[in-house]
């Protein structure tokens, strides 16, 4: 009897891997459509290499992914909901907004005097991390469950 629990767990985990990563690189386009119009693009892309803006989209959209996975592992015990999944998913935008733009991109580009900042380009950016996370837990929520019927 141990055993059926153990394998209903050992498959939810993957699947809840697979759709927050879906979800994240989904939710990633409109995020990185405002990070583009804002010229941000080839800083991100600066992170790991020269500045452009093709390398930017595949760091961005390759974090995306990997952030809507983190998401999944965080909170699938409590992410079943809508309501739920939506109010963490934009906490988690938000997080990263702070986290990611705010002090890790700056620092990392060693723009120190940048570091929490907020200017026109970041209220922008809280924009576009708070529709991230809104699409994330929405998406989540509707291919969990179709993940699961497989």
């Amino acid at each position: 009897m141990a055993s059926t629990g153990a394998t209903a767990a050992t498959r939810s985990l993957p699947m809840s891997v697979a759709a927050g990563a879906a979800a994240g690189l989904v939710a990633g386009v409109p995020l990185g459509i405002i990070m583009q119009a804002t010229d941000v693009m080839p800083m991100v892309a600066d992170l790991v290499a020269d500045p452009s803006t093709g390398l930017g989209w595949l760091v961005h959209l390759f974090n995306s992914v990997l952030f809507g996975a983190i998401f999944a592992v965080l909170f699938s015990q409590w992410i079943a909901r809508p309501g739920a999944a939506i109010g963490l998913g934009l906490l988690y935008g938000v997080a990263w907004w702070v986290v990611g733009a705010l002090w890790i991109m700056p620092a990392w580009l060693g723009m120190s005097e940048m570091i929490f900042e907020v200017g026109d380009d970041q209220w922008w950016s809280l924009l576009g991390h708070l529709l991230h996370g809104l699409l994330l837990g929405t998406l989540y929520v509707l291919i969990r469950p179709m993940l699961a019927r497989r």
